[in-house]
């Protein structure tokens, strides 16, 4: 199964990658060195919370390495999609019943930040966009009802 990422998204995966094992792995390899040092083992809690935090690092290591050579990277300014709204599109939205106005990149799960504007492609407004094109509405369920938006323009940025 691919997973798909954006150009941004991969490098940020790569920088996390990079950091846990140049700086977060040494770090708890010498916290658990230092914390054996101090003797019985048994009643430690320096060695349990460095032992945590090893599991840890060495969990969200392999879930990015998994993640990285299972993808499937994107550059939204290479895309060619005629309009339509596909992964790593950003898109201008008018709110059809207050007209606040935003705008949305669709990105893969580890990149959504909604406050950033990039919506995870799983997520229902996602869902209700991918596929449209500029001049369509687009129904999107929310929590607090149905709520429609006009796609105002779609640009591979």
């Amino acid at each position: 199964m691919t997973y798909p990422i954006t150009k941004r998204g991969a490098e940020m995966l790569k920088a996390e990658l990079h950091k846990l094992k140049t700086v977060e792995r040494p770090g708890v390899i010498q916290a658990i060195a230092e914390a054996r040092a101090q003797g019985d083992l048994s009643e430690n809690a320096d060695y349990d919370a460095a032992k945590e935090r090893q599991g840890f690092i060495e969990g969200r290591i392999a879930e990015i390495e998994g993640k990285l050579s299972a993808a499937q990277v994107i550059d939204p300014s290479t895309l060619d999609a005629g309009g339509r709204v596909v992964f790593g599109s950003t898109v201008d939205l008018s709110d059809e019943d207050s007209g606040n106005e935003m705008t949305y990149q669709i990105v893969g799960e580890d990149e959504a930040d909604l406050k950033q504007g990039l919506v995870n492609i799983s997520s229902p407004i996602a869902r209700a966009l991918i596929g449209k094109e500029e001049g369509d509405t687009a129904e999107v369920q929310t929590p607090g009802g149905t709520r429609r938006f006009e796609i105002v323009a779609v640009r591979y940025v």
